[in-house]
């Protein structure tokens, strides 16, 4: 009884490992296979002063389109201080205005004149930079994507250089997988790679833009059904479908046997 045990087992591990190949080998071959993840350049939208934050406009999950209204801090002391330097603006007109006129009636001397003139700029200078200060306090998505996360609500403080969103544009999102040294030849920038993923669709593909020339050990964390090669290259590919991917999401990158006119270009 024992012996038919440890045959059954055998068997079981040897058809599982039979439908996980045919499972990852698709129609036409592939090269070869390898593990990685899914991750993202995103990016991270703070304040330039502290501030209390006013209003929120989106949510995590929101499609947002460059110049979109993300948030705004309080913005009293700002108006405040435009106000201020508005004032200081009319007072330094008026001076040069009286300094020029009594440089032309040659009572007023170049001096005087160019003082005035001075301090008029100055002025100018600083209701430009407090009416900066002041925009800046009502933030635009600088690109367009989704909300990965809100950080910050209404009502509490947020520190300069502090996130209160973070974006990820869809150009962003990448595979990040490993190849040993032995099978970096077979690949190159610009090969068309086939993505699996659990719950993606079949034609999921990436086209690599990134091999690294630095090897490095296999990282701790990796989603591996094999043994795998001490000393690995990073590679990264961008998705066709970023939106169908997410972050952190496993994934198993094939290469592909024909050479696309893509990684041929990017040979030449």
């Amino acid at each position: 009884m024992k012996r038919r045990a440890a045959i059954a087992i055998v068997l079981l591990v040897l058809v599982g490992a039979g439908i996980a190949a045919f499972h990852y080998l698709q129609p036409g071959g592939t090269l070869a296979q390898f593990q990685g993840w899914v991750e993202a350049d995103i990016v991270y939208v703070s304040p330039d002063e502290i501030g209390r934050v006013a209003t929120l406009s989106v949510r995590e999950g929101s499609a947002v389109e460059v110049g979109s209204p993300l948030f705004t801090l309080d913005d009293d002391l700002q108006r405040a201080a435009v106000a201020e330097n508005e004032a200081s603006v009319i007072n330094a007109k008026q001076a040069y205005d009286r300094a020029q006129v009594l440089l032309q009636k040659a009572v007023g001397s170049q001096k005087d004149f160019d003082n005035a003139q001075a301090l008029l700029r100055s002025a100018e200078a600083r209701l430009n930079s407090t009416k900066t200060r002041l925009d800046r306090r009502r933030m635009l998505s600088p690109v367009a994507g989704t909300i990965q996360e809100v950080y910050f609500r209404v009502g509490e403080m947020v520190e300069p250089g502090r996130p209160i969103v973070s974006i990820v544009p869809p150009g962003n999102v990448k595979v990040r997988f490993f190849v040993p040294q032995a099978n970096l030849p077979s690949i190159h920038i610009g090969d068309r790679v086939l993505i699996h993923c659990d719950g993606c669709r079949d034609d999921l593909y990436a086209h690599v833009r990134f091999i690294s020339t630095q090897a490095e050990f296999t990282p701790p964390v990796i989603y591996s059904l094999e043994e795998r090669a001490r000393l690995v290259f990073r590679i990264e590919a961008i998705p066709e479908h970023p939106e169908v991917v997410r972050i952190g999401q496993p994934a198993s990158v094939a290469l592909q046997t024909s050479t696309t006119p893509e990684a041929v270009h990017a040979q030449k």
